[in-house]
């Protein structure tokens, strides 16, 4: 039975990666998602508004600007992982501590408009290298050593989709009411 912070920590549940192939009709909504992310961030962040945009979405999470700057840097690594899945056999790729990188004095200083405008083109640039992969590349891997776990670029896909979701749905939180 999820408790009320699971649904706030994650308000659109947890990803469900999968473990047979999806196939150029299963990646479809996943690629959409993708493509779509950054305008739907964008549009997220006007409907919660600035102010409110410096509140956390939950007790202990963070605030809306930390959330946005991280899709960014969450979505620059995952770009590369794809390269290095791409170009490379079975990589062990590098991960990165999120709540340090949250911390940083960047993301407080920098305009929210700096990161969406960053995801639009890196969006663009990712969403032109998955909607030309074949059906083996989607299938190559990498090993991610925080979680223990190797993954497909299918299912990284599906988990970056997810990823996106996930963070609209905090700053959903954060809309106002009424």
């Amino acid at each position: 039975m999820p408790t009320s912070d699971d649904a706030l920590r994650y308000p659109v549940g947890l990803p469900q990666l999968p473990v047979a192939p999806l196939g150029a009709a299963g990646r479809g909504p996943y690629l959409q998602q993708i493509a779509d992310l950054p305008a739907r961030l964008a549009a997220a962040a006007r409907g919660v508004g600035g102010v409110r945009l410096e509140q956390p979405y939950r007790p202990g999470g963070w605030n809306g600007r930390q959330v946005i700057h991280h899709v960014a840097d969450s979505h620059m690594n995952a770009y590369a992982r794809f390269r290095l899945a791409l170009t490379e056999e079975a990589p062990t790729i590098r991960p990165y501590e999120e709540k340090g990188w949250a911390a940083l004095p960047d993301v407080a200083a920098t305009p929210i408009t700096v990161s969406l405008a960053l995801l639009e083109a890196l969006h663009t640039r990712w969403g032109v290298l998955l909607q030309h992969l074949d059906e083996a590349q989607w299938q190559r891997t990498f090993y991610n050593p925080g979680t223990q776990k190797t993954f497909t670029l299918e299912q990284a896909l599906v988990q970056y989709a997810w990823h996106g979701q996930h963070h609209l749905g905090h700053l959903e939180l954060l809309r106002p009411t009424g």
